[in-house]
């Protein structure tokens, strides 16, 4: 890609040279485009494959994206990775949800008490019920949670309250292509 975009720069702008090189350089930011899409489309089909319900942080890329890891957030397509898994749990009938980001990995994911870390401590320990595990087991098993609080139904507490019936996203599969009526035409008939 570098190099590509190199040789383009050298080229004399609208020259016929200038077009061509400017072809490949295209190309190939179309096929690491595809290639980004094709990793995100059979990620969010195995994440569907395992799971009925799915989760995700609600976060604004666009701050992130301003950060210290600003460039690889960009290139890893976070926000479209969104997407397409809200898609995929659309089509193939399962439950998408997102929930709230924030102190997903300050919270105790057992009793919920608030456990205050600097970002180095990868390690979570709960001096409240005094619960152990990695850093980022304890945010994951938050979403979890919050999404499991997301869908309960009222008046009714606990994990066995979180069906999916009537939750928008778990309805029968759509078909994108709904085939018109001819009312008795057909190819033949109209000649």
């Amino acid at each position: 890609m570098k190099l590509l975009q190199r040789r383009l720069s050298r080229k004399q702008k609208r020259s016929k040279n200038y077009e061509k090189q400017r072809l490949k350089v295209a190309r190939l930011h179309h096929k690491i485009d595809n290639t980004r899409k094709d990793f995100h489309f059979k990620q969010a089909h195995a994440l569907c494959d395992t799971a009925d319900m799915v989760f995700m942080e609600d976060l604004d890329y666009r701050i992130s994206a301003k950060g210290m890891l600003g460039k690889h957030m960009l290139d890893a397509g976070f926000g479209q990775f969104r997407t397409i898994v809200k898609y995929v749990c659309w089509n193939r009938g399962k439950f998408f949800g997102e929930v709230d980001a924030r102190g997903t990995s300050q919270e105790c994911p057992e009793c919920g008490g608030e456990v205050k870390k600097d970002l180095s401590v990868r390690v979570h320990h709960c001096p409240h019920c005094n619960y152990v595990t990695d850093r980022d087991v304890a945010a994951g098993q938050n979403i979890r949670n919050r999404g499991i609080v997301l869908i309960s139904t009222t008046g009714l507490v606990g994990k066995e309250t979180a069906c999916a019936d009537g939750l928008p996203g778990v309805e029968v599969t759509k078909s994108r292509q709904v085939s018109k009526s001819r009312k008795g035409r057909t190819r033949k008939s109209l000649k």
